[in-house]
């Protein structure tokens, strides 16, 4: 008996498991909770492939991907790249986990942030925290509000390290302008983990003022948010 299951559970469908066993069937019988995250990722990845080396199942491509990251963390943090690397990935394996990360960050940002209106710094730092302190690239945002702070739309205005030539105030207000936004927050990531502004910066972040006050739109703060926690230049009175 233990040797038809094996056989079985080591097949190359995981149709052809015991129904019990089949992650979809355990999920929708027993609740999510109640799977491993292999399981939870074979979901993800839907279906198995053929390589030189043998059949892998969803299942045995998820097992090694938690073998390879060791951590949900970790494996939230790779890029695509990096989860090709593991056997039995493809690109479109890749990104339906890319784009199942991306859902579970918005899900957490959506609930710290309140989601639509922002009252504080604390708020937009809670926001953007979730979608920004693990990219391995500094990203550069600006946050378009209406007069009562509500988001309109925030727009990726540059990636990569940040210089006061990269982060130009015609490139940066031209949204908010076109938008009719009644403000504008600036926020970019530290990958290093530490949110401490940098000499650029600050350079950047007195250029836009500058620039804010003479288009009439009001910057309401630039924000720097990283691993350990934020920065704000409104909190720290340097606007």
């Amino acid at each position: 008996m233990n040797k038809n299951l094996s056989s079985v559970k080591n097949s190359f469908s995981i149709k052809n498991w015991p129904e019990d066993e089949r992650p979809r069937e355990k999920l929708l019988k027993t609740g999510p909770e109640t799977l491993s995250n292999a399981e939870l990722i074979a979901l993800v990845i839907g279906t198995g492939i053929k390589t030189k080396s043998g059949s892998h199942s969803a299942i045995d491509i998820a097992k090694t991907l938690v073998h390879n990251f060791g951590t949900l963390n970790n494996l939230a943090n790779v890029s695509a790249d990096e989860l090709l690397i593991s056997e039995g990935m493809g690109k479109a394996k890749a990104a339906k986990i890319i784009a199942a990360i991306e859902l579970g960050r918005r899900i957490v940002s959506q609930k710290n942030g309140n989601n639509i209106k922002f009252r504080c710094s604390e708020e937009v730092a809670n926001y953007y925290i979730p979608l920004m302190k693990d990219l391995k690239k500094e990203q550069f945002k600006v946050i378009l509000l209406d007069v009562k702070n509500k988001i309109l739309k925030d727009i990726l205005i540059s990636q990569g390290s940040l210089t006061s030539s990269i982060v130009h105030p015609r490139e940066v207000l031209k949204p908010a302008i076109q938008s009719s936004a009644a403000s504008v927050i600036f926020v970019h990531n530290h990958p290093s983990g530490d949110p401490e502004p940098s000499t650029d910066d600050i350079e950047i972040t007195n250029r836009l003022c500058k620039s804010c006050s003479i288009m009439g739109i009001n910057m309401l703060d630039h924000i720097i948010v990283a691993e350990n926690g934020y920065y704000s230049f409104r909190q720290k009175d340097l606007l």
